[in-house]
C-alpha cells in the first residue's frame, strides 16, 4: 500500500487549481497503488483547509500554518521531514515557479526520483510511470522511477480536475520548522493585471514583434478582456521592450498549456514553440503565410493582425451576446 502526496500550492488562503489538478490526479494513482491521497500545505490562516481539499480527494491534510512567506530552504525543510515520516510512495508538486525551486530540493533530501513537467502518468501495476516532453515537445518520454519516492512536478492545466464530492479532509498540524534558512524573502509585489498567471491561465493571447509597439497590445488586452484571456508575448516582443518579462512564453519565459492559445504577429521561433506547442487549440495571425507558426497552428488566418483582431474581437462580443 502506496500513498500519494499532494503539495497542495496556494495563492493566500486558496488553493490554485493546480492543486485540484493534481488530487484528482492522485486519487487514481492511489486506488491503483492502494493507498489513499495525503495533502501538504504551508501558509498562514489555513485553517479550514480539509473541508476545500476533501472533495477533491484528500483523505487527510497536514497543515503548517504561521508562514507568511516563500522561502525555498523553508518549505524544503518542512516538506522533507514529513515524506521522510509519512514515507509516500509518489509525491505530485505543480510545475509552478515554486514547484520548479521546491521539488528539487525536496527530492534530494529524501533520496527520491524527479520527473519534472510531467503532462501525463499510467501505472504499470502499482508502479507510477510519468509522460513529460522532450526536444522542445517534439517528442515524449516515459519515466519510470527506481527511487522512492517518485517526484514529479505536473504542468498546470493537463489534468482534468474531478467533479468534488462530499467530505472533509482530516487536518492535522505539521511543524513550521524552517530551520535557518541562509536567505529570506523580503517582499512579494504582485502583478498590476489582476489577471491569472500565464501559467494557470485556460485562455491566453499573445503578441510577438509584429505588434511593432507597446501601446499596440491594447488590441490584445481588449480580445483578452472580451474571451477571459490572459496577455502573453514572445521574446522577441519582451526584447523590444512592448510587453513587461513576466509575460513572455517560451523556453525562456513561461511554459503554458492553455484551453486555446491566440498568437498575434507571431513568427513561431522554436523557442516560442517550446513554450506553448501542447496548447489544446492554437490560432495563428500573421501576414506572412511561410510562419513556422502555422505549421503547429489548428486555425491560421494570414492577415493584418491590426485589421483581424479588432474583427475577431467584434465578433465575439456579439456572440456572446446573442
Amino acid at each position: 500500500m502506496s500513498n500519494v502526496l499532494v503539495f497542495a500550492e496556494l495563492r493566500g488562503t486558496e488553493p490554485k487549481k493546480i492543486t485540484f489538478e493534481m488530487l484528482s490526479a492522485a486519487k487514481k494513482i492511489a486506488a491503483a497503488s492502494g493507498g489513499k491521497v495525503v495533502a501538504a500545505a504551508i501558509g498562514k490562516g489555513l485553517a479550514g483547509l480539509g473541508a476545500k481539499l476533501g472533495p477533491y480527494g484528500a483523505a487527510k491534510v497536514y497543515i503548517a500554518d504561521g508562514v507568511e512567506k516563500y522561502n525555498t530552504e523553508g518549505y524544503a525543510n518542512i516538506l522533507a521531514n514529513l515524506i521522510k515520516a509519512e514515507a509516500p510512495g509518489v509525491v505530485l508538486i505543480g510545475a509552478t515557479a515554486t514547484g520548479k525551486d521546491l521539488a528539487p530540493r525536496v527530492a534530494v533530501k529524501t533520496g527520491g526520483g524527479l520527473a519534472s513537467d510531467i503532462i501525463g502518468y499510467r501505472m504499470d501495476g502499482a508502479n507510477f510511470v510519468a509522460k513529460r516532453p522532450v526536444f522542445a515537445g517534439k517528442a515524449f518520454v516515459e519515466v519510470s522511477f527506481v527511487a522512492a519516492p517518485a517526484f514529479a512536478t505536473v504542468r498546470p492545466n493537463t489534468m482534468p480536475v474531478d467533479e468534488p464530492g462530499a467530505g472533509a479532509a482530516e487536518e492535522a498540524a505539521l511543524a513550521a520548522d524552517l530551520g535557518a534558512p541562509k536567505a529570506q524573502v523580503v517582499e512579494v509585489i504582485a502583478g498590476k493585471s489582476g489577471k491569472l498567471d500565464l501559467t494557470e491561465a485556460d485562455r491566453i493571447v499573445s503578441g510577438g514583434r509584429g505588434m511593432k509597439d507597446r501601446a499596440n497590445f491594447k488590441i490584445l488586452e481588449d480580445l483578452a478582456d472580451v474571451i477571459g484571456a490572459t496577455v502573453g508575448a514572445s521574446r522577441a516582443a519582451v526584447d523590444a521592450g512592448y510587453a513587461d518579462q513576466a509575460q513572455q512564453v517560451g523556453q525562456t519565459g513561461k511554459v503554458v498549456n492553455p484551453t486555446l492559445y491566440v498568437a498575434c504577429g507571431i513568427s513561431g521561433a522554436i523557442q516560442h514553440l517550446a513554450g506553448m506547442r501542447t496548447s489544446k487549440v492554437i490560432v495563428a495571425i500573421n501576414k506572412d503565410p511561410e510562419a513556422p507558426i502555422f505549421q503547429v497552428a489548428d486555425y491560421g488566418l494570414v492577415a493584418d493582425l491590426f485589421d483581424a483582431v479588432p474583427i475577431f474581437t467584434t465578433e465575439v462580443k456579439k456572440l456572446l451576446a446573442s
